[in-house]
């Protein structure tokens, strides 16, 4: 497995980054397990979690049992020294914290309670999951309107600039990043660290997979240009590139099972649109799931992809495709899919 610099971080990752967001729902403590050790034996030493997870569905009383199960891990078997941990705190929701935003205060009560969980005094990436504010992602992108306070909103990045700063200079995290944020968002953040000479946000953690490119427009550019990679999350579309559920299925045990609209990627275009590559992957002899993978590892800005699997085979898919290179046919293929299916949900 090919490593990278992460950023600016001075940390160096995997180029494929170990999901978890499934364990402790769709899959068991042991199940957890066995996947960490498959990916370490891979190479595959970045692993991304979050305090919200486990999902398929969210609860208040599954809520920290992924960090419990990672830290569970760290306990047994040690070795946290080989792994570079990436986590998240909510932001603004009705099941962690309900009716806060995400202020200093919050961020160090989230920040300590993942340490302890995570069975670890320190966290390499500690991402923002959401704005306060709102944003265009979870398929709000057809309905966000920006109305928020600047003021608000600058004096709010601020105090998490600050917290940061404090927690990076106390060790607990070694960097800072976004995830579900936008370029405005962004933009500030930057700038309001330049301005005060604080920590600078690191990474952003968006959607991104062949079925859901917008961050290919203004996001690259400042990702490029601000060597601010992305952490590309659900890189085959919650299933729907794998095509397990081509033809409008529901099969037992999937995602879909537990949601079958899949957080509203079901759409009258969406089939047309996985048809389409599954068609393409198939004309060139390649697994789908790897194709749609190794394309997130072409873009023209820093890009590392997110991946998560319920099963083995899954997984040892998912790693194996960091040996595939496109060729340029399948990627002038996938650029012509790209115009019939821009935004299929």
């Amino acid at each position: 497995m090919k490593q990278l610099a992460l950023g600016q971080t001075g940390l160096t990752v995997s180029e494929y980054c170990l999901g978890t967001m499934t364990w402790g729902t769709q899959n068991t403590q042991a199940e957890g397990h066995e996947q960490i050790a498959y990916a370490l034996d891979h190479g595959v030493n970045f692993w991304d979690t979050a305090e919200m997870y486990p999902v398929n569905p969210v609860t208040a009383e599954t809520v920290g049992h992924t960090e419990t199960i990672i830290g569970n891990w760290f306990a047994a078997q040690g070795g946290r020294d080989r792994v570079v941990l990436a986590t998240k705190m909510a932001g603004p929701g009705e099941i962690i914290r309900p009716g806060t935003l995400m202020t200093a205060e919050t961020f160090n009560t989230a920040l300590d309670a993942s340490l302890r969980r995570l069975q670890t005094d320190y966290i390499d990436l500690y991402q923002l999951h959401w704005p306060n504010r709102g944003s265009y992602h979870f398929r709000q992108n057809w309905n966000y309107v920006p109305k928020t306070d600047r003021a608000a909103t600058i004096a709010g990045m601020l105090d998490i600039l600050r917290a940061a700063e404090v927690a990076i200079a106390a060790g607990k995290i070694r960097a800072i990043g976004l995830s579900n944020e936008t370029v405005w968002g962004a933009a500030q953040w930057l700038r309001l660290a330049d301005e005060h000479r604080l920590p600078r946000m690191a990474t952003i953690q968006n959607e991104y997979s062949l079925l859901h490119r917008g961050f290919d427009t203004d996001w690259a550019e400042l990702s490029a240009m601000e060597d601010m990679p992305l952490l590309a999350w659900s890189p085959l579309a919650t299933g729907l590139l794998s095509g397990k559920y081509a033809g409008d299925v529901i099969p037992d045990h999937t995602r879909r099972s537990r949601n079958p609209e899949l957080g509203g990627r079901i759409t009258p275009q969406v089939f047309p649109a996985v048809s389409a590559y599954l068609g393409l992957a198939r004309d060139h002899g390649l697994d789908p799931c790897q194709m749609a993978l190794a394309f997130t590892r072409t873009r023209p800005y820093p890009c590392i992809p997110i991946i998560g699997a319920t099963t083995m085979a899954q997984l040892k898919t998912n790693i194996a495709a960091a040996d595939l290179r496109l060729s340029d046919e399948v990627l002038a293929g996938i650029a012509a899919l790209y115009r019939d299916h821009p935004a299929p949900f």
